[in-house]
């Protein structure tokens, strides 16, 4: 349990009085505090923003990225920034609060010394701390919502609509949410949400008579301006998810029919028009150039943290970009200057939840207690610790990832492994004991079943190389979400400049390059196919006895690929 504010300010006064070694800017924490989540309010539209928290209702950390490549039109640009390069572009200060937040920098003493981002009670006190400064304000989720821990799994979402209920969220819109299944999702926007959540997503139509699924936007009066929230839900779900989750859905980017759905809520009188969306930052940007009449895409699904928005010209006017991070850790404020029917000013800040600087709100303490009481023997099941930092985020393997990798390998017999390049999931720090509920928040999903597939070498390469063209395609709207397949027990190069179907080169197995020819025993996990239903135990009790057998995960070396035609590539520290 997190300690309250008072008790963190005595902690640190105690800490510096016995010469501990704190950042300098916790010396006046209090000020810190202060200038981090006083802010004055501006204008007369406000719209508050979360996404990607998967489910994560606890305090939690969560490591940046080291390695976040930007290619082509986005060599050097947010979001493909880090360490730092990111501090210099945003002006934050090295060893600050923010750099902490913002950057992978120093991340196991800073999180050491601020203690754990997010949590629902602690972000409820911050939603309510801005709604109370900035009456009507709205509060949207950008998806990602409903999925990534072992409660939400086990009670079918229903422990985070009922906490997004609590919460006070307004409008969202989906991705993850899908993975239940469209009858679950209608259920709940239905039955659950109706009357106090809108679920909004304009690019969601029947697959038979391209019937709307969802609202394509709403329009809600705040202080006496219509603002229309419309909904980009994440085009690729049937590609990224089973497609059989949600067979008579269709999907896709639809800018023509975003520039339709625009139109017509400025028609219908809206004097404000902010796009909600699961695109991932590179496509909304595209997008932001493409579609007029936007006033701001306030976007999801890559995880990237920014601190200010990126504007884009377009031939209408100018749209402001922005990305609020994941896992609970930010909350977006957007404060709108609306005169004689137009944005003619505004004022963005992205605030990072810090657990120990925000007291928790005790009726949403209370509510997640209660809900997760049922569970906890089960959560908190002690598997292993571990050695070393264990975190998932960034292009190729995180720690966690060459945790899972290596479990499938030896739990599943194979001579290699494959794991999809998933950024949810929570950081834990060296020394940390790895329980089942943390081993559930990178695994927790509706389709875990592990494979076991015979692979021919030529058959390895196609799938590095489709993967490959999803992340490093010059074009955004043919990245099709998410990062590199992680990879255990293969090495190989990736240029991520070069033509697709030519990324991906020197191939090898214990020191022999991969034959083509030859089959090899590929284990894997999150099968996207209907027929590879229950092919395999789940992935989290493959895992879970891995750890038990193994008791102390020692610090190993990441398997990275030769990386070439990125020197000097601003989104990579390795």
């Amino acid at each position: 349990m997190s300690m309250n504010r008072r008790e963190f300010m005595q902690m640190l006064a105690i800490a510096a009085a016995g010469g501990m070694s704190l950042h300098s800017s916790f010396a006046r924490a209090e000020q810190a505090a202060g200038a981090l989540y006083d802010m004055p309010k501006f204008g007369n539209v406000s719209l508050l923003h979360m996404t990607d928290c998967h489910a994560q209702l606890l305090p939690i950390h969560f490591r940046e990225p080291s390695v976040n490549l930007g290619l082509g039109s986005m060599f050097g640009q947010a979001p493909h920034l880090v360490g730092d390069q990111f501090l210099k572009h945003f002006g934050i200060k090295p060893g600050s609060l923010e750099a902490h937040a913002f950057t992978y920098l120093d991340f196991v003493e800073a999180a050491r010394t601020y203690g754990k981002v997010g949590g629902f009670a602690h972000l409820a006190t911050l939603v309510k701390k801005m709604k109370a400064s900035r009456p009507g304000a709205l509060l949207l989720d950008g998806g990602d919502t409903w999925q990534g821990s072992g409660t939400a799994l086990w009670t079918n979402a229903q422990d985070m609509v009922d906490a997004c209920k609590l919460l006070g969220v307004d409008v969202m819109t989906l991705h993850w949410e899908s993975s239940y299944g469209a009858e679950r999702v209608k259920e709940i926007e239905e039955k659950d949400f109706a009357g106090q959540i809108d679920i909004v997503a304009q690019n969601v139509k029947t697959t038979d008579f391209e019937d709307p699924v969802f609202k394509p936007y709403v329009i809600k009066i705040i202080n006496g301006v219509p603002v229309a929230i419309v909904g980009q839900a994440f085009p690729y779900t049937p590609i990224a998810n089973p497609r059989w989750q949600t067979p008579d859905w269709s999907f896709g980017i639809r800018d023509d029919e975003m520039q339709l759905a625009v139109d017509a809520a400025r028609a219908e009188g809206a004097q404000v028009v902010v796009v909600l969306s699961h695109n991932g930052m590179d496509v909304d940007l595209k997008m932001a150039s493409r579609v007029t009449g936007i006033d701001a895409i306030l976007g999801g699904h890559t995880h990237d943290g920014m601190p200010a928005p990126t504007v884009v010209e377009n031939a209408g006017g100018k749209t402001l970009v922005t990305n609020a991070g994941s896992n609970g850790k930010f909350l977006g404020v957007m404060d709108f200057d609306v005169k004689n029917g137009k944005v003619v000013d505004f004022r963005y800040k992205l605030l990072p939840v810090f657990a120990n600087l925000l007291p928790a709100d005790p009726e949403m303490a209370a509510f997640i207690d209660n809900m997760r009481a049922p569970f906890l023997e089960k959560l908190n099941e002690k598997l292993a610790v571990t050695e070393g930092m264990l975190y998932r985020r960034g292009n190729f393997n995180g720690s966690w990832d060459q945790l899972i990798v290596d479990a499938l390998i030896a739990e599943k017999d194979a001579e290699l492994a494959f794991s999809p390049g998933f950024r949810w999931g929570t950081s834990l720090l060296p020394g940390d004991t790895i329980t089942m509920e943390h081993l559930l928040d990178q695994t927790a999903i509706t389709y875990p079943w592990t494979t076991l597939t015979e692979m021919s070498g030529e058959m390895i390469k196609t799938v590095l190389e489709d993967v490959a063209d999803n992340l490093f395609n010059p074009d955004p709207y043919y990245q099709q979400g998410g990062d590199m397949v992680r990879v255990g027990g293969l090495q190989y190069s990736c240029d991520p400049t070069a033509a697709m179907g030519k990324r991906i080169d020197n191939m090898m197995l214990k020191g022999k390059r991969i034959e083509p020819g030859k089959t090899y025993r590929v284990a894997g996990w999150a099968p996207v196919s209907e027929e590879a239903k229950d092919s395999g135990p789940a992935v989290w009790d493959v895992v879970a006895n891995y750890l038990r057998n193994q008791k102390v995960i020692t610090q190993r070396e990441l398997n990275l690929p030769t990386l070439k035609g990125v020197d000097g590539n601003p989104g990579l520290v390795l």
